[in-house]
């Protein structure tokens, strides 16, 4: 049965993917739009939003990823803490009985004796190597995990970025959409002059041939 840690991890994994994958997808959307402006507004609205969702899963799958990492390296060394002291007191009632043996059957357990603490350093020189295997697989362990942290802190500042020129992109939207409205009101004003003008002129036109047709009306 899987540890409630690397649940909450696997899901943390399929939302970012998730998260990922919709993002794309809106990008794609702001590609393909062709307007109006409102419509390129509302895209990048939900390009922030699922932006944030992203970094705040990516920030908590780091810390999950982090506790597992010392979780396991915590049971790691535990382990071989337990596995020493097994040697230690194996080594040391092998000590015990050989000495006793000594005592017991006399002079023959000399050479006896110094073969078998040869063949025990080998052994400890053995238990030493190994140690220092595990140790080294730990340290690359380690080394992984660093390395993982870091290309998910430069994922997660990639994103940042770009969250940061779409903020700019949306202020530029909207400089441009006052732009376009103040342009329009001028367009608007300029043809309400040039109606009034062309009107005082056809007026005036009428006025004069009124008075040259018509003088006595």
């Amino acid at each position: 049965m899987a540890a409630p840690q690397d649940v909450h991890v696997r899901i943390c994994n399929q939302e970012i993917v998730k998260f990922d994958l919709e993002v794309k997808a809106l990008i794609q959307d702001i590609r393909d739009c062709s307007g109006p402006l409102s419509a390129l507004t509302e895209l990048n609205t939900k390009v922030k939003e699922k932006f944030q969702q992203l970094r705040h899963r990516i920030q908590e799958s780091e810390k999950q990823l982090l506790l597992q990492e010392v979780e396991n390296h915590k049971k790691q060394m535990l382990s071989n803490q337990t596995s020493w002291r097994k040697a230690n007191l194996t080594c040391k009632i092998a000590i015990d009985n050989l000495e006793k043996a000594e005592l017991l059957q006399g002079g023959d357990l000399l050479r006896q004796r110094k073969t078998t603490k040869e063949s025990l350093a080998q052994t400890s020189s053995s238990i030493t190597e190994s140690l220092m295997g595990i140790s080294r697989m730990m340290a690359q362990q380690v080394q992984q995990s660093e390395e993982a942290m870091q290309s998910l802190v430069t994922s997660s500042r990639t994103i940042l970025d770009a969250n940061e020129e779409f903020k700019s992109m949306s202020g530029t939207i909207q400089l441009g959409r006052k732009l376009i409205t103040k342009y329009n009101r001028r367009e608007l004003t300029d043809k309400l002059l040039i109606f009034l003008a062309l009107a005082l002129f056809l007026a005036t036109v009428l006025y004069i041939v009124k008075k040259r047709l018509f003088p006595f009306l």
